[in-house]
């Protein structure tokens, strides 16, 4: 379940501190774009979410390196990496924010049991990585994944001056 007060706050930060985000989802499918913009003002601060959900939208919308998809695999951190900083170049704005990952019940492996996910966050100065690795079914593994984003992003515009 996604934690109201921590909507409202990054809502509320992302106001105060003039900051404009894109998102770009492939594990949650766009419920990450659909949570932050269910607070009304929301435009204030929102600009795109890019749902890509295959490597070949992940390279023509977000400019993801073919080589690092081969090399590490689309639910990577270096995926997830080049998913939120082309995100935020793309669409010009301050923040750019990127979720990748296995929601299941199919297509995890030893290496990459369902339920992992990366998480990124990019400005112009840096970009940060966190890796989950959630035991839920499809749908509560796609909640738990927007509810972390949130939760990073409050965290990150917490600590930003």
């Amino acid at each position: 379940m996604i934690n109201k007060q921590i909507l409202d706050s990054v809502s509320n930060l992302l106001k105060e501190k003039h900051l404009t985000v894109a998102i770009a989802e492939s594990c949650t499918g766009g419920l990450v774009s659909h949570t932050l913009t269910n607070i009304s003002g929301s435009s204030d601060y929102f600009d795109c979410g890019i749902i890509s959900y295959s490597n070949d939208s992940k390279k023509e919308l977000l400019s993801v390196s073919e080589d690092v998809i081969t090399k590490y695999g689309a639910v990577s951190e270096q995926v997830a990496k080049e998913m939120a900083e082309g995100v935020r170049k793309r669409s010009n704005v301050d923040i750019g924010i990127s979720t990748t990952g296995i929601a299941g019940p199919t297509g995890g492996t030893k290496e990459k049991p369902v339920g992992l996910v990366y998480i990124a966050i990019s400005t112009s100065e840096n970009t940060i990585v966190k890796k989950y690795q959630f035991s839920g079914d499809r749908l509560q593994n796609k909640e738990n994944t927007c509810k972390a984003t949130l939760e990073m992003l409050f965290e990150f515009l917490k600590k930003r001056i």
